[in-house]
């Protein structure tokens, strides 16, 4: 492990990390800062769509699905022990460079979901496929960096995707409910199964309904908890800003900057809260039907917005107002057990459940999005290893993509069994690794295809301002 830690840790800091920046840079810079300008155009753009209905239509999912989908994978267990391992880890000032990560990875994400669409294609049975190892493939014209990228991907899946997701179910229901780990396990696994064996309709249904009641709960148990405190609210965002700005936080602003570093016990928030770079959950939207590629960019930015700058921000200003982060104090909490400290400061007892039943609905979702994930880069890589042998021996016996997937989706309820009955904190130095080397050739092709990405954009947001908005997306 220590030699999977030193990798990573040659990957990300600072070349990473710096490319990070860097793409979302190129972007924001070149659509003119739509993120923040043209703000009104993407909000009524998604948001602006949520009350309407939408149905998957000529074999690809709806927008709406698609953010679901990708939300389920986001949304983790980072989302609620990342931000407060990150205020541990780095002081307050991380808060801030989490949210300059949002900023930039607005753009990011919705260059990924652009290019996802642009490059989408019907698979086999119908179904539209997309994500970076069609846009790495077919747009920079690299079928090699697009295995690369599947052969990442699928034990990152296994692992931050599954292991410790499942770990993180039976933690929770144990510590609130004194449930045995193993009999959980296997009943995560079992309906785990039960809605993978339905494919992404039934994934991103059931993503659909579990999305929106997890946010509501949990942003609705953390807007309690900042009423309750409103007068403390200022105070925390100047403690925020002074410690990420001053000097004298420099070492906290440092420990905050290398958010990948806690990915290996456990955390995911910072610069990586969202996934804008990792090219994961633009599979997700390389399977939705858009009129135009940029329509599902817009998507990218709200699931940014949301996922960080709402869920995590909610996170990091309960800890800091309710008073219960006190990182000098002998045992100090840190993780899930301080955001369930800071809820139940304010909530009492249904505070403390709502955070184990948010944790709880977090990890499950994460289950069922990276469980498609790593189902699409395996069926990818089938294609890529046999495509030539085929061509050349037409008798060579190619394995089936069914028989592949049916393997794999073995593999990852095992995992999930695994996961419940193992603490796998040190799995997270493999995630850390694979999340890099999923991400390097996803960043090579965001900034190699910025022209194209930049263009469609331009296309599609002239065409908006010329309707100047005159009627709902």
């Amino acid at each position: 492990m220590d030699f999977l830690a030193r990798t990573a840790d040659a990957l990300w800091n600072p070349w990473l990390l710096g490319l990070f920046f860097l793409t979302g840079l190129v972007y924001s810079i070149g659509s003119g800062w739509f993120q923040i300008f043209g703000f009104r155009t993407w909000w009524r753009a998604t948001a602006g769509t949520l009350l309407q209905k939408q149905n998957a239509r000529d074999g690809g999912l709806s927008p709406l699905q698609a953010l679901a989908t990708a939300l389920a994978s986001t949304m983790g267990t980072g989302s609620i022990a990342g931000v407060a391992t990150a205020l541990t880890l780095g002081g307050p000032g991380a808060v801030f460079w989490m949210w300059v990560s949002a900023l930039l990875g607005m753009m990011t994400s919705c260059g990924e979901k652009l290019l996802a669409v642009k490059y989408q294609r019907s698979g086999p049975d119908g179904r539209l496929q997309g994500g970076p190892m069609y846009y790495i493939r077919d747009g920079m014209g690299s079928p090699l960096l697009s295995a690369c990228f599947c052969l990442a991907c699928i034990p990152a899946t296994l692992a931050g995707g599954n292991l410790v997701q499942s770990s993180s179910i039976a933690s929770s229901l144990e510590a609130v409910c004194g449930l045995p780990r193993l009999p959980v396990g296997l009943t995560s696994a079992l309906l785990a199964g039960l809605v993978m064996a339905g494919g992404l309709g039934r994934i991103a249904a059931v993503s659909s309904a579990l999305v929106p009641a997890m946010a509501l709960l949990y942003l609705g148990s953390g807007a309690a908890v900042l009423a309750a405190h409103w007068g403390r609210i200022p105070q925390a965002l100047g403690l925020i800003f002074s410690c990420a700005l001053s000097p004298a936080a420099a070492a906290g602003g440092g420990i905050g900057w290398t958010v990948a570093a806690a990915l290996r016990y456990g955390v995911a928030r910072g610069v990586f809260t969202n996934e804008a770079g990792l090219g994961t959950s633009a599979m997700a939207h390389g399977a939705a039907r858009a009129d135009h590629p940029a329509r599902q960019g817009m998507w990218g930015i709200f699931e940014v917005f949301l996922s960080t700058a709402a869920v995590c921000t909610v996170t990091a200003l309960a800890i800091l107002v309710s008073g219960v982060w006190d990182p000098a104090a002998p045992g100090a909490l840190t993780g899930a057990p301080l955001t369930a400290a800071a809820f139940s400061s304010v909530l009492g007892p249904f505070g403390e459940g709502a955070v184990a039943a948010a944790l709880l609905l977090f990890a499950f979702s994460s289950i069922l999005g990276w469980s498609y994930y790593g189902e699409q880069c395996l069926s990818f890589l089938c294609c890529f290893s046999f495509k030539k042998e085929r061509q050349r021996q037409k008798t060579f016996p190619v394995p089936s993509k069914i028989s592949s997937v049916c393997l794999y989706r073995a593999a990852f309820l095992g995992c999930t069994v695994l996961g419940a009955v193992w603490s796998p904190q040190a799995i997270w130095q493999l995630v850390d690794l694979c999340n890099a080397l999923m991400a390097l050739p996803n960043l090579a092709a965001l900034l190699l295809l910025a022209p194209q990405a930049l263009g469609d954009f331009a296309q599609w947001n002239s065409r908006i301002k010329v309707q100047k908005l005159t009627k709902p997306y």
